[in-house]
């Protein structure tokens, strides 16, 4: 089963008396596995689809299924069920909260589940030796790197075990050097099986991508699939 299918999927946003197309009429399928570059200009249309993907927004008409589950009639609360059990968000400004620790941020998409607390520090202290920061657990953001700090929102963003990734410019904020690091961090979890959906300008980033979509006045122009990606260890080694 596809993982993500979009079915003529639009989205329109209202401006005044201007109706403004952020998609038209798109169809896509993400398999499970894949790791999917989305590259675009500025208002191409890049950030609303990885939104609808996302279930962070929905389509204006057109059909979404996640999972086998159709969310385009989903109210807010079904849809944040559908966020908190099948996707995990990374930003480029990483959203953490800066009062707490790494380990309290890494546990946050927990207190929305029903499920009994047992294992959930277990299994958070087990992600951040998983992104090499298992002796800064008890670190404030304040404390970290920007690298570090991603890489305790690449954390939090696994504590469901989502099936989908969304990553939007996740090196945004970072230097040449710990974006790459990222990257390859990114590289491994799909290694591992994780689905990657990538949203990004930049064809350093494009590149470990097995395929890349780009996009423009709302509308999928081209697509490729790399039968090279950019290895593992490309690029220059990054300290956690």
């Amino acid at each position: 089963m596809s993982l993500c299918v979009l079915e003529k999927v639009s989205r329109t946003y209202t401006t005044g008396d201007m109706v403004v197309w952020a998609l038209r009429q798109v169809d896509l399928t993400i398999e499970p596995g894949e790791f999917v570059a989305v590259m675009g200009p500025s208002g191409s249309g890049k950030t609303t689809l990885m939104n609808i993907l996302g279930c962070l927004d929905v389509p204006s008409s057109g059909r979404y299924l996640l999972a086998g589950k159709d969310v385009t009639a989903m109210d807010d609360d079904e849809l944040s069920r559908m966020r908190s059990e099948h996707i995990g968000f990374i930003f480029q400004s990483f959203h953490l909260l800066p009062y707490a620790t790494a380990l309290e941020n890494v546990l946050l998409p927990t207190l929305y589940l029903d499920r009994p607390p047992d294992g959930r520090k277990k299994r958070a202290l087990e992600l951040l030796s998983l992104v090499g920061l298992e002796d800064r657990a008890n670190f404030r953001p304040s404390q970290l790197s920007g690298g570090q700090q991603q890489r305790v929102a690449i954390a939090r963003a696994l504590m469901n075990d989502p099936e989908l990734v969304l990553a939007d410019e996740p090196t945004g904020a970072l230097d040449t050097a710990t974006a790459a690091g990222i990257m390859r961090l990114l590289s491994s979890l799909n290694e591992r099986g994780k689905t990657i959906v990538v949203v990004t300008h930049d064809p350093e980033v494009a590149a470990y991508a097995r395929r890349v979509i780009r996009m423009r006045d709302g509308v999928p122009t081209e697509e490729s699939v790399r039968r090279d990606p950019r290895p593992l260890n490309a690029g220059a080694p990054v300290t956690p």
